[in-house]
């Protein structure tokens, strides 16, 4: 599954770390607001060399291409947003597909300028 979000970083938080079984680990979120007419916020995570590879700053427009994983504890279920690769800019992305047909439109036909009767 190919999984990627367009849009602008808004705020980058903290970087954490620590010590688990596995050895020290890292990671960082960022807030991304996407596009379109109802923009959401996604809190994304990058982990450990992920962090300096694929550096993002607050104002950038990325491409990120995620994994989502979710996981049980206690009764919860926890979900995650991780960036395996980021891309400055919207790689190509239009915020509004053009209509498939010209003088098509969500709301009908009403820029069709012919003399055809039906």
């Amino acid at each position: 599954m190919d999984l990627k979000l367009v849009g602008k970083v808004t705020k980058i938080l903290e970087q954490q770390s620590g010590q688990g079984k596995n050895g020290p680990w890292r990671k960082r979120d960022f807030i991304l607001e996407t596009k379109g007419k109802y923009p959401k916020q996604v809190c994304i995570t990058q982990w450990g060399d992920n962090i300096d590879q694929n550096n993002v700053n607050e104002g950038d427009e990325i491409t990120a291409f995620i994994d989502i994983q979710s996981r049980e504890y206690k009764g919860n279920w926890y979900t995650d947003v991780k960036a395996w690769k980021i891309e400055q800019g919207s790689g190509g992305e239009m915020a509004d597909p053009p209509p498939s047909a010209p003088g098509l439109t969500l709301e009908g036909n009403q820029d069709l300028d012919d003399d055809l009767p039906f």
